[in-house]
């Protein structure tokens, strides 16, 4: 809880502007010690801290004493009381003969109980302000990185500009200004730039703000911008800005603040750590208001889900930050109602005053007889003679070039294709007869950005790719996420992509291979008969890839639900409170699986080993005593493992940093330590419960044979198996490895090292990332590269393509 020095000081503090960072500049006072003033921690500073913090300030009089008001203990609500003595003024400079020996004065400096010193009362860590500090930072500190890796302070930002969207796009203005009855209903003046969009946003009453722009206007960067601005003025009870990408969102399966959750697990894991209240952290810090949610991309939401959408948000109070494109909110508006409570801009075009002071800054200086002039001077000057010539003939369209440079989106692409390659000229785009009309010039532009960032390799890394392997990969990557309608490059969902049926028999197939191969492996080491091994590994590798599919294919496949990645890790000392409660549900869960596989899976081995000398009744017989056999050992066995891993199993904590590489090692990690685990506890359980079973079980069912060493192959066999089965068909990271690993590229897809060709075409500033996942970095380009593949059919022929890593 902040104390009244530090509500004072940060009141003053955001009402002049100035952030932490500048006061600490002007003052000579810590960031670290004017933080912890703000939030209460440190509320008795010295008046010589007091004093230059107002100088800093630039405070009036009247401010000035009631900043030193609030720093006298015993002085509470920063006002002089009626009865309090005169002499407050020489009491507040008492503590400065302490300076050299405390930050404090002593009690006894203080004789009137007034102004005694009073210890602070002990205040209980609140974990959900401590988890939102924590959010906070991660947040700042991916999207400093995001925006130094999209270079938009080089040379420095496009100006970005805003005015006020049409009136039939605007909520009543008395319901933005959260105004009483009968009160003046005026417009807010909302014009602006990029800079000041934190500012702009503040001044909302209401919190609700839309951004429209059309596509490639700078929505996106807004957004980013906004976050970042807005965490660095956050005062601590104001929530923490959290970009999400709305347009994975289906609002007819999910309510927006249960999509916010999952969102939020997935990008920062930490936050599915259970909150005192046992929901989530994820799920708390959103229901109580500490999450602002910046909702990117309304536009990418399905047709048919766009009034739904906002149906849904108009259900909410939440305060929050919606991009779209102007027609796509217009559409979705006309059919339902503007966003409640919410004003609305509309991002404006650059001008040829814009490109005139930002393109020339980014290019070469070709002629050594003018150094001044760069390559895109004389282009700018011709563009504005045809444009004066154009405005002195109405009839006379535009140029293309003019019209196509209005966005910062096809501005980026021209200098990334014109100015950062000294092999181009930008006066080609000049040339009336190539780029007759826009739609020409943009297409020339997105069709040349693949060619040319991957003719050289990036600036940090090593990497080399042939420009045309990767167009048609990316192309790939594009027509996914068109199918799958999300903005997303999930790399758990890479095999989504795939028909169902597809994913099931390969997930079939190559845990029936697995396990076969490991079971011939040991049943050769053990009895040591070649022909035996190869046998019993083909049956059981047969069974147990159909037992194995068939889990799949009713876990997730049959539901339409994904493999999601694990947001936990296996602590192997300690029992981590937070997750013991999975541990009951999990035995349940576990022993009726196993039992039922158990059981299947018995039965068929022994039909299947009686069949050559035995007729069909004991066959049967058979059959059902070794699946009672099975089910209850693999039931307990199973049952006992599940429970194992729910017991050892914690959340990752807060700080974790997450990007898909990240999160792709974590769970793989997570899965091999699951390995370690289920297959030595699994064997022992089904290799000593045999034992005890056939025991149990002998009378009641006639002789029954077991032989110790039969115990001993089940239980290794088991053990290995069950571990591999369950990686392969029920993790994210087997499905990973079992499609996008090895189905995809084996059939021409994709390259052999994914995540390296992701990371490189990061590099090469083809796709961002936002957390757990790419994104490509304009949504025109994906919608340009999955045209293109649709176009050309390239559904991945050509089986030796691969991404080149030279050493």
């Amino acid at each position: 809880m902040a104390s009244e020095f530090g509500t004072v000081l940060r009141r003053l503090r955001v009402r002049e502007g100035v952030t932490q960072e500048e006061l600490e500049r002007r003052s000579g006072v810590s960031v670290s010690t004017i933080r912890r003033m703000e939030t209460g921690k440190h509320s008795n500073p010295r008046m010589t801290t007091v004093q230059k913090l107002a100088d800093a300030l630039a405070l009036r009089p009247e401010d000035r004493e009631e900043l030193a008001r609030a720093a006298v203990p015993g002085n509470q609500g920063g006002t002089r009381r009626d009865d309090e003595p005169t002499t407050e003024e020489p009491r507040t400079e008492e503590p400065r003969t302490e300076e050299p020996r405390t930050e404090e004065p002593a009690p006894e400096q203080h004789s009137s109980p007034t102004l005694a010193p009073s210890a602070p009362e002990p205040q209980s860590p609140d974990p959900l302000t401590d988890a939102a500090e924590q959010l906070a930072k991660a947040v700042a500190a991916r999207w400093q990185r995001e925006e130094e890796q999209r270079q938009i302070q080089d040379p420095y930002p496009l100006p970005v500009r805003w005015r006020l969207a049409d009136e039939e796009l605007i909520d009543h203005w008395a319901n933005i200004r959260r105004l009483p009855p009968g009160a003046t209903n005026d417009p807010l003046d909302l014009g602006g730039r990029l800079e000041h969009i934190a500012k702009l946003y503040r001044d909302i009453p209401s919190g609700r703000l839309v951004v429209l722009g059309r596509s490639g206007s700078g929505k996106t960067i807004l957004t980013l911008r906004f976050v970042l601005d807005h965490l660095r003025t956050r005062a601590p009870e104001e929530p923490v800005p959290v970009i999400f990408s709305i347009g994975a969102w289906n609002p007819t399966t999910l309510t927006l603040r249960d999509w916010l959750t999952e969102q939020l697990m997935r990008d920062h894991p930490g936050t599915a750590a259970r909150s005192p209240g046992r929901a989530s952290l994820a799920a708390a810090l959103v229901d109580s208001g500490r999450v602002l949610p910046v909702l990117d991309g309304f536009d990418e939401i399905a047709d048919g889900l766009r009034r739904p959408a906002l149906e849904a948000l108009n259900a909410t109070t939440l305060p929050l930050l919606l991009t779209s494109r102007p027609g796509e909110y217009a559409a979705a508006v006309d059919e339902t109602d503007v966003l409640t409570a919410a004003a609305a801009v509309e991002v404006t075009d650059l001008t040829l005053d814009d490109l005139a002071a930002y393109l020339p800054r980014t290019t070469r200086k070709p002629n050594p007889a003018n150094p001044a002039e760069g390559a895109w001077d004389p282009v700018l000057r011709t563009l504005r003679q045809l444009l004066l010539q154009q405005q002195s003939a109405s009839d006379r369209p535009a140029p293309p070039l003019a019209t196509v440079l209005t966005t910062p989106l096809m501005v980026s692409l021209a200098r990334t294709i014109y100015s950062d390659t000294p092999d181009h000229t930008p006066a080609d785009l000049l040339d009336s007869e190539r780029f007759g009309t826009p739609e020409q010039l943009e297409d020339h532009l997105l069709d040349n950005f693949l060619p040319t960032v991957y003719r050289h390799r990036p600036r940090n890394g090593p990497h080399d790719c042939d420009p045309d392997r990767a167009r048609r990969w990316l192309g790939h990557f594009a027509h996914h996420l068109s199918r799958q309608k999300t903005p997303d490059l999930a790399w758990w969902r890479l095999g989504n992509g795939l028909r169902r049926s597809t994913r099931t028999l390969v997930t079939a197939l190559v845990t029936g291979l697995a396990i076969g191969l490991v079971d011939g492996a040991v049943s050769a080491a053990f009895n040591g008969r070649l022909t035996g091994a190869v046998v019993d590994g083909t049956l059981v590798g047969l069974l147990a890839g159909v037992m194995f599919g068939l889990v799949h294919w009713l876990t997730y496949t049959a539901k339409g639900k994904h493999v999601m990645p694990s947001a936990v890790r296996l602590q192997i000392r300690g029992r981590p409170r937070a997750t013991v409660w999975t541990a009951g549900p999990r035995l349940v869960i576990g022993t009726l699986g196993g039992a039922m596989f158990g059981f299947a899976y018995g039965f068929f081995v022994g039909l299947v080993k009686s069949y050559a000398w035995t007729d069909t009744p004991t066959m049967l017989h058979i059959g059902l005593v070794d699946g009672l056999v099975y089910g209850l050992v693999f039931g307990a066995g199973t049952g006992l493992t599940f429970c194992l891993l729910g017991i050892l199993e914690t959340p990752l904590d807060l700080e974790s940093a997450v990007s898909p590489r990240t999160l792709l090692n974590t769970n793989r990690t997570t899965v091999t330590t699951q390995l370690l685990v289920w297959a030595p506890t699994f064997g022992a359980v089904v290799g000593f419960g045999s034992g005890a079973v056939v025991e149990l079980l002998d009378g009641p069912l006639g002789p029954l044979t077991w032989p110790s060493e039969a115990g001993v192959l089940m239980g290794v066999i088991s053990g290995l198996g069950g571990a591999l089965g369950y990686a392969l068909t029920l993790t994210a990271w087997g499905q990973w490895l079992v499609l996008t690993r090895i189905w995809l590229p084996l059939t021409g897809r994709l390259p052999w090292a994914v995540v390296t060709f992701l990371e490189d075409a990061y590099q090469r500033g083809v796709l961002r990332q936002a957390g757990a996942v790419y994104q490509f970095r304009h949504a025109r380009l994906q919608h340009h590269l999955a045209e293109r593949h649709r176009r050309s059919g390239a559904a991945g022929h050509g089986l030796h393509g691969d991404f080149i890593a030279p050493p």
